[in-house]
């Protein structure tokens, strides 16, 4: 008889439900319906299109694609340097700039380089699932933030002495801002308020800034952008991606900004781990920083402006509540309210529309295991025609529950 092989405890986290419901979008497309996706956090437009441009003359140009020094090439290092001075006013020296397969693999060389298995890193509920699953997967416990609309989904350090005098002393604060999936942003004093309580507290913070850029502030706003971590204290962890601003979802290409008493370890995992990040994205991302790629990036934050102010006009007949407000990224997260009547919860109700309308949200489980089942998100990505037709195929579903 052969002995049962192990599995590992780790890997045994929740799915992202979202990746299942992309597969049952494709095959439902395969088979010929007309599917509008609006669970994705994936912006419709791509790349900007000096970037493609350049990936396509790398590779008719025969350019040797071996492998890159770990942390990504010189030239991308420093071009991402120049973005923080260029958008913040930021002195970041390129030698703290890790380039990363995604801004995954920047949040898996982090956590393993500052935190060791036992450790409490802190997040807020609802929140970025991935999070909380690699952490767990790492022997890591996790804290989750009852962090509701009072704070604007946000942590704040009163939600944070709380979670100390419960759990025990953190080793880690996990912040996002613009948040998935709520959306919202924490002001310069919030952030500042944070950064001090954790200087306080021994607590290492890691930003999530991925959807910087990806904002709808309001007049007199200092920063239109949002705030980085690093302009008010450099102990932390700041990552981001190529993924939202620019659309390259597809290109796994992000990074970490690494603060001096880390690197040494994020480099060796890295080259571990990965070898290096993809060479012939890190080759056209090079691009990203032209003039021409702003210009492109900046106008589709403006088609995502214009479709987050239909969607905000027009939600109203479809009954949901306690919405986020949506400040950054490109998300509405909601409370389904009594359009949740009739099913068991946000999932039963998101795969009923998904095979009766064809529309394609996210139940809000992903995000919140204790509130989620009755909440969902809504990608405003996927660009305006799409999002208007979207709405008046939930509307339609919704009043066809009600008869």
């Amino acid at each position: 008889m052969r002995t049962p092989l192990t599995v590992a405890a780790r890997a045994k986290v929740a799915p992202f439900a979202v990746m299942d419901i992309l597969q049952r979008v494709a095959d439902m497309r395969a088979a010929g319906r007309d599917v509008i996706s609006l669970c994705a956090g994936e912006p419709s437009g791509g790349a900007p299109s000096a970037v493609s441009a350049r990936a396509a003359a790398l590779h008719f140009a025969g350019t040797p694609l071996t492998y890159t020094p770990t942390l990504g090439i010189s030239g991308l290092r420093q071009a991402i340097a120049g973005h923080y001075k260029r958008w913040y006013g930021l002195d970041v020296p390129a030698r703290n700039v890790a380039v990363t397969t995604g801004s995954s693999g920047a949040f898996m060389l982090v956590f393993l380089a500052a935190f060791n298995p036992g450790d409490r890193v802190a997040l807020a509920r609802p929140g970025y699932p991935a999070y909380k699953n690699i952490l767990t997967s790492l022997g890591i416990e996790v804290i989750e933030l009852d962090a509701g609309a009072d704070s604007r989904f946000q942590p704040t350090p009163a939600i944070l002495d709380a979670a100390v005098a419960k759990h025990g002393p953190l080793a880690g604060l996990m912040l996002a801002s613009p948040a998935n999936p709520t959306g919202t942003m924490v002001s310069r004093a919030e952030l500042a308020a944070l950064t001090d309580w954790c200087g306080g507290n021994g607590v290492r913070l890691i930003s999530d800034e991925i959807y910087h850029g990806i904002t709808y502030p309001a007049p007199g706003n200092s920063d239109p952008k949002g705030v980085c971590a690093w302009e008010l204290d450099r102990s932390g962890v700041v990552i981001s991606s190529f993924s939202k601003y620019w659309g390259m979802t597809g290109w796994r290409l992000g990074w970490a900004i690494v603060p001096d008493d880390l690197l040494q370890g994020v480099d060796a995992l890295a080259g571990n781990v990965a070898l290096c990040p993809p060479a012939p994205a890190q080759m056209a991302a090079l691009e990203a920083f032209s003039e021409q790629a702003y210009a492109e990036a900046d106008a589709a934050v403006a088609e995502f402006a214009r479709t987050r102010d239909y969607v905000l006009s027009n939600v109203a007949g479809l009954g949901w509540t306690d919405a986020a407000p949506a400040d950054g990224a490109f998300y509405y997260y909601a409370n389904l309210g009594p359009a949740l009547a009739g099913f068991a919860d946000s999932r039963e109700y998101c795969a009923a529309l998904l095979e009766a309308e064809a529309v394609a949200l996210v139940p809000g489980a992903d995000f919140d295991g204790v509130g989620g089942l009755a909440t969902v998100r809504l990608s405003f990505a996927a660009g305006y025609d799409a999002v208007r037709e979207a709405l008046v195929r939930i509307e339609r579903f919704q009043a066809a529950q009600a008869v």
